[in-house]
């Protein structure tokens, strides 16, 4: 129930290429608190509800809990969610033997493209794609967490 990841920007659309499942996905959350997340979620017709507690000091490890229920559960809790409720498209990319997770955010976060890949060591390497960005692991201002309560479009871009 740790989740080790790394998190990048996208600097290209290459991905979507090389892309084997794309998914809509529709996000609130319940709970935002430093401490823990609550976490409701849509991909296409499936619902998940996740708890996720503080990362580590660099942001790669937390712990991570997931169990899945109904749709229609999902969309009645995503109606009591916080403010912010996030849509993107999940795009999944195999890279030898990880799965990168590229989400393309819509809506205020139109613009923002981040690249997800889960390993099973912090010190695991793996192959980077051409089209894989700075790493944001860690910058707290890319959690989804985080953007849901200060959407992209109000980013200063200019730093």
């Amino acid at each position: 129930m740790i989740e080790i990841e790394r998190k990048f920007l996208v600097k290209s659309d290459a991905y979507k290429a090389e892309a084997n499942k794309k998914a809509r996905i529709t996000q609130g959350f319940l709970n935002t608190h430093k401490q823990r997340t609550v976490r409701v979620r849509l991909k296409d017709n499936e619902g998940f509800l996740t708890v996720k507690g503080p990362s580590n000091h660099d942001g790669l490890k937390r712990f991570e809990w997931e169990t899945p229920i109904s749709d229609k559960d999902a969309k009645s809790l995503l109606n009591l969610c916080e403010s912010g409720v996030i849509d993107k498209i999940r795009y999944e990319v195999p890279v030898k033997n990880h799965i990168f997770e590229i989400d393309e955010f819509l809506g205020d976060n139109a613009g923002l493209v981040i690249a997800e890949v889960e390993l099973q060591s912090e010190n695991e390497t793996f192959e980077k794609p051409d089209w894989l960005g700075e790493e944001v692991t860690g910058i707290i201002k890319y959690y989804n967490s985080q953007i849901s309560k200060n959407p992209y479009c109000h980013w200063d871009k200019s730093q």
